[in-house]
């Protein structure tokens, strides 16, 4: 019989599968939380033989429209027919009685997250870097992607776009408020009086990152995960929390997500500004306002994460001086959208 784990109650996960896709596991089951998950909660789940992958919502505090399963598993089936690789979806729940929040499983996709330089150093600047152009050229690929050619023809609203995204994340500051933040109200401000008025439109991943894209043995991209806050919108808000990572972890302190880019070989900011322009064919010429978004979305998402933390609703392991990255985070948006 299997047991449940933290935030999973595995047996009644196993029935609901059985019936949704019969003679996809069998039993007994097992299952473990995969490490590294500050937002959705990910777990594997195997009966020995044949392993499947299940995400669920964070517990406890969770901001509105953040952590959307039925968002995530449509953006991959649609997207199973492209040149972006996505594991293969099984089943979508909706029901909060099999496990207490809406969840998917999908199919186990070999390869590796690589989140730190550690990780990758041991490959040689070459292999680095060939990783890090094809994650750039896979950033093209889905922005390159016509979404009523795959069924996500309303999947977002493209007008008003990155007016919607300043309005949101600031909303969701305020639902994770609970303590004084320096500076991250001029933020807002700052990126209100430069909020450009017109901005293309594309599939966006919204949290675009290498250790979000699995690498295989031959440093090729077997799958890009975490798709909880894609959407139709304006693509270079990709472009720039891709580089608002890769500035953090060249910041003391700033790197409590991936400190990937530090390894030697991987481009620098306008190496992978140049890959994907030239790929791309859009204008990256005047960033300053995308990347201010990007660094205010980070500190909004890490104050979330901290905010459950503080309750003790976090699972796994690595929250300990999570707070601290918000600061560093703001004021690298202060000076993003100085004048």
């Amino acid at each position: 019989m299997a047991e449940a784990v933290d935030g999973l109650d595995l047996p009644a996960v196993g029935a609901w599968l059985a019936q949704q896709v019969p003679g996809l596991l069998g039993e007994p089951l097992s299952a473990s939380l995969i490490t590294g998950g500050k937002s959705n909660l990910t777990y594997r789940i195997t009966n020995g033989q044949t392993e499947v992958v299940l995400r669920r919502p964070p517990l406890g505090h969770v901001l509105a429209t953040a952590h959307d399963m039925g968002r995530e598993q449509r953006v991959m089936s649609a997207l199973a027919d492209t040149p972006v690789p996505v594991p293969v979806v099984h089943a979508h729940c909706e029901d909060d009685s099999v496990t207490g929040a809406p969840f998917y499983v999908m199919s186990s996709v070999p390869g590796t997250p690589y989140a730190r330089a550690e990780q990758l150093e041991p490959l040689g600047p070459e292999r680095v870097r060939a990783i890090a152009d094809r994650l750039v050229d896979t950033l093209v690929a889905l922005h390159a992607v016509d979404p009523a050619d795959v069924g996500l023809g309303d999947f977002g609203r493209p007008d008003g776009y990155l007016e919607r995204q300043l309005r949101r994340w600031n909303k969701q500051l305020d639902a994770s408020r609970s303590r004084d933040i320096p500076g991250i109200d001029e933020l807002v401000a700052r990126l209100e009086a430069q909020l450009p008025t017109t901005s293309d439109a594309a599939i966006v991943h919204g949290d675009y990152r290498l250790d979000n894209a699995l690498i295989d043995e031959h440093d090729q991209i077997t799958a890009v995960l975490d798709w909880e806050m894609s959407t139709l919108g304006d693509p270079l808000t990709d472009v720039a929390l891709m580089l608002a990572y890769q500035q953090m972890s060249m910041v003391e302190g700033g790197s409590l997500v991936t400190d990937a880019p530090r390894a030697p070989g991987y481009p620098s900011p306008e190496e992978i500004l140049r890959r994907y322009a030239e790929g791309s064919g859009r204008d990256v010429s005047s960033m300053g306002f995308h990347l201010g978004l990007a660094f205010f979305k980070l500190a909004v998402i890490l104050e979330g994460i901290y905010f459950r933390f503080n309750q003790g609703l976090t699972v796994g392991d690595g929250f300990e001086g999570i707070g601290e990255g918000v600061f560093a985070l703001v004021a690298a948006g202060l000076e993003a959208t100085k004048s």
